[in-house]
């Protein structure tokens, strides 16, 4: 992965590879409008908040606090900050490849309008995800539920979206072999990983911890993908996917946040190849369909076919379709038909002779399968 770097000039952007690992200096439109189309594997996108603040917010000793009231933050109306809205998440679409994703994060001042706008412009919702804070600000008024969580949308480009990356056997096995939920637990950005400015004081008031940035890349991105942030800020995203092996692009305008980010992310020591393999499992790898065993030449026309007990015979027909003396179809309905069940697995049903012993075809359809990924490599 090169080295990360701020690209100020993207006259020659979307011509090049200069683009990746890098932080565009700019504002997110104009600044994704410059990148190649089709180009990102995934976006995070943590937009403003649009947050309201009436005055100043003091803890009950009457010392401030230390909010988000920074002008990035500031829009005059909601009508604004929907126009807002709706061209950045037009800009993202276009660089968004057909199978990428993008998730959303937002507190409740925002996600359920950004939500809306997204299904308006044909984003398909796969999954809206709680981030539950273990350490959550206090409400310091006292006159409503402490705030403690999160919203993230993650989407695909539109319905009709196929083959998008979800790593749901390395979810389950880190979740100690069961579903991974759709509310994670992880603490606010705190001690040592909270960047400080000059001052002392916190430099991004939103600053993501890397441990949700970490779980929403290994769970949706493989190693090699492209990860775009519109509004990189501290440069969290980056910081992730360096040491990930994922590539990315920042999108971010206010030159403090870039400065550190660059710091940041030039002090990541990338992880070695093998700590980024991706577990799979047998819904993570290419379909085979009977008939490509005679494509490839691994079956005959005419060969028979048996059970394990050979009570059942089946002979092989050039359609990739199998016959016995009373039914015809698939190795799977014809399996289930001769045992009177509503379903069969075929592929573990049907054996061929071999050597003078039977052999599953589920060996054939896995030399079948290496043959592809070989030829995709």
């Amino acid at each position: 992965m090169s080295a990360v770097r701020q690209l100020g000039d993207l006259s020659h952007a979307a011509s090049s590879a200069d683009w990746l690992d890098t932080i565009l200096k700019g504002d997110c439109v104009a600044a994704l409008e410059r990148l190649p189309e089709k180009c990102a594997d995934v976006i995070f996108a943590d937009p403003p908040y649009n947050l309201q603040l009436d005055g100043d917010l003091h803890r009950p000793d009457q010392s401030k606090v230390d909010a988000v009231d920074d002008d990035w933050d500031q829009f005059e109306s909601f009508a604004a900050y929907d126009a807002f809205t709706r061209a950045w998440l037009l800009a993202a679409k276009r660089v968004l490849k057909p199978n990428g994703t993008i998730w959303v994060i937002g507190s409740y001042h925002n996600i359920f309008r950004v939500g809306a706008i997204m299904q308006d412009l044909g984003f398909w919702i796969l999954n809206d995800v709680v981030w539950r804070k273990t350490n959550p600000m206090p409400n310091f008024r006292g006159r409503r539920f402490q705030n403690a969580h999160e919203t993230m949308i993650w989407a695909s480009r539109d319905p009709k979206a196929k083959g998008y990356t979800f790593n749901y056997d390395a979810m389950k096995a880190a979740n100690d072999d069961v579903q991974m939920r759709s509310d994670w637990l992880f603490p606010i950005c705190t001690g040592g990983e909270r960047l400080k400015n000059d001052n002392g004081d916190k430099l991004h008031p939103t600053q993501k911890p890397e441990a949700l940035l970490a779980r929403v890349l290994l769970s949706s991105t493989k190693p090699g993908d492209v990860v775009v942030d519109p509004f990189f800020g501290s440069g969290t995203t980056g910081a992730v996917a360096k040491r990930l092996g994922r590539h990315f692009v920042g999108c971010e305008r206010e030159q403090d946040y870039i400065d550190a980010a660059l710091d940041r992310i030039a002090h990541v020591k990338p992880l070695g190849a093998a700590e980024l393999e991706v577990m799979s499992g047998k819904r993570a790898e290419p379909r085979v369909a009977f008939v490509s065993l005679l494509d490839a030449g691994l079956m005959k026309p005419g060969t028979k076919l048996f059970d394990a007990r050979r009570r059942w015979t089946a002979t092989v027909r050039a359609d990739g379709t199998i016959a016995t003396s009373e039914f015809s179809g698939s190795i799977h309905r014809v399996g289930a038909q001769l045992q009177a069940l509503d379903s069969c697995n075929g592929w573990t049903f049907w054996h061929y002779e071999r050597s003078g012993g039977l052999t599953c075809i589920d060996e054939l359809r896995r030399i079948a399968r290496l043959g592809i990924e070989r030829a995709g490599a």
